[in-house]
């Protein structure tokens, strides 16, 4: 795996796919499979919720038509349901599954978990990033 995947106090020790410091994703609202803020992941993270993305209506509507709605609101799971242009750790799989059918969203590569790239290429993140300059 790629330098940065660990089990003890993984957002200080792990890396985004430049090479840096993982800066947070986004706290309004609160993402990352830790709920932290932060694309950071462990060997508990199956679903490798690691690539930085900023919504859109048509990745919300694609996500939930391959069964992963993330815009209605879930109370139960206290989860408010995402709109277009909230920030949120995507799993590395469903980001390159939208990728594949021409649905991905824009990537905040300075959050986004250097052990996405084992699923992701590093010049389809470049593709579809977001300024962040």
């Amino acid at each position: 795996m790629p330098d940065g995947f660990s089990n003890n106090n993984p957002q200080k020790s792990q890396k985004n796919v430049l090479g840096g410091v993982l800066q947070t994703c986004s706290m309004n609202p609160v993402t990352g499979f830790y709920r932290n803020g932060c694309c950071e992941t462990d060997y508990n993270d199956y679903g490798l919720h690691t690539v930085c993305s900023e919504m859109t209506v048509e990745f919300l509507e694609y996500s939930k038509s391959v069964g992963n709605d993330l815009s209605t609101p879930r109370p139960e799971f206290e989860f408010q349901g995402l709109n277009p242009g909230d920030l949120w750790c995507l799993c590395a799989k469903r980001w390159q599954q939208a990728l594949e059918a021409g649905k991905a969203p824009k990537v905040k590569l300075s959050s986004t978990n250097i052990i996405t790239l084992n699923i992701c290429s590093l010049e389809d993140l470049k593709k579809h990033a977001i300024n962040e300059g």
